[in-house]
C-alpha cells in the first residue's frame, strides 16, 4: 500500500477513495438534512449557499441524498465482491488442487458462465430473486463468481508443483494445510487486486441495475435510482443527473487507477488478463 501511494497517481486516486469512503460514512450523519425529506416549495432548487449540489423534484437535499447514495452503492458493491472473492477462491483453489472430475465440472460451469456479461446474469438473477438491496448484492456475487474461480484455480495449478509444497506434503502435511497455510495465501495477491478492479465494475453494474428500478428501492437512494430519477429532468434540472453521473465516474476512475498503481507495486500482472 505504501508503494501504491508513492506514484502519483496512486496518491491521487487513493486520496479520492479515502475521501469518498469518509464522506459515506459520516456524510449523512453530519448533513443537516434527512435525506428522505421532502420540502416540496423547494423542489428543483439550483445549487445554492443552502444545498451545495441544489434540490431534486421533491425538494430532498442533493448532496445528502449523493452521500447517502454512496453509502449504499458502495457497501451494495463491496460485501457483493467479498462474497464473491470468498466463494470463488474456495471453489476454485479446490478444483485446481484436487482435479480430476470435480476440476471438469467446475472448469464447464466456469465457462459457462463466463460465456454470458455480467449485466445479463445480473439482470436474470433480480428477476428470480426481486429487486432490493439484497436481489442485487446476490446477482452482482453471482455474476463475478466466475472471474475469480477461474483466476484462483490457475494460480492454485500454478503454485501446487512447487517445491515448498512437494516438501511440505512429504513431511506429512494434509490437503488442508497445503490449500490454507501453503497455497491460498501466495495465491492471494492477484486475486486481491482483481477483486479490487472488480469493486469499479460492481459499482457500474449496481447503478445500471438502479438505473432500472432493480437496486435499492425508495427512499433509500443509489447512485444510479438518483440518475434513473433525473433522466427525464435533463434540461429542467440537470444538476440532478450530473453529480450522481460524476459520483460514479470518478470513483470507477480512482479505483482504476489504484488498481493499476497496486499491479505496478507488486510486481505482478494484471490478473484480469493473466488468466489461461
Amino acid at each position: 500500500m505504501r508503494r501504491s501511494f508513492s506514484r502519483p497517481s496512486g496518491a491521487l486516486a487513493g486520496a479520492w477513495l479515502i475521501l469518498v469512503v469518509l464522506g459515506a460514512i459520516f456524510g449523512p450523519i453530519l448533513s443537516p438534512y434527512a435525506y428522505d425529506a421532502q420540502v416540496l416549495k423547494e423542489a428543483f432548487g439550483p445549487p445554492s449557499a443552502g444545498h451545495f449540489l441544489g434540490t431534486d423534484e421533491f425538494g430532498r437535499d442533493l448532496l445528502t441524498r449523493l452521500l447517502q447514495g454512496a453509502r449504499t452503492s458502495l457497501a451494495v458493491s463491496s460485501i457483493s465482491i467479498l462474497i464473491s472473492v470468498t466463494a470463488g477462491l474456495t471453489i476454485g483453489a479446490a478444483a485446481g488442487y484436487f482435479g480430476g472430475v470435480f476440476d471438469r465440472i467446475v472448469t464447464a460451469m466456469v465457462d459457462l458462465t463466463w460465456s454470458f456479461p455480467e449485466i445479463l446474469i445480473a439482470l436474470i438473477l433480480v428477476a428470480i430473486i426481486g429487486p432490493g438491496v439484497s436481489g442485487t448484492m446476490a446477482a452482482i456475487a453471482v455474476a463475478y463468481l466466475a472471474q475469480f474461480a477461474r483466476l484462483a484455480r490457475a494460480q492454485i495449478m500454478t503454485l501446487k508443483g512447487e517445491t515448498y509444497i512437494e516438501a511440505a506434503r512429504s513431511l506429512g502435511a494434509g490437503h488442508g494445510h497445503l490449500l490454507f497455510r501453503h497455497l491460498i495465501p501466495n495465491a492471494l495477491a492477484p486475486v486481491l487486486v482483481s477483486a479490487m478492479l472488480a469493486t469499479g465494475d460492481a459499482i457500474i453494474l449496481e447503478a445500471t441495475l438502479g438505473f432500472f428500478g432493480l437496486g435499492a428501492q425508495p427512499p433509500m437512494p443509489s447512485w444510479g435510482s438518483m440518475m434513473s430519477s433525473g433522466s427525464a429532468l435533463l434540461f429542467k434540472a440537470p444538476w440532478i443527473i450530473i453529480f450522481p453521473g460524476l459520483a460514479v465516474g470518478s470513483t470507477v476512475i480512482a479505483i482504476n487507477l489504484f488498481g493499476d498503481a497496486l499491479i505496478a507495486a507488486l510486481d505482478i500482472r494484471d490478473p484480469r488478463r493473466s488468466q489461461p
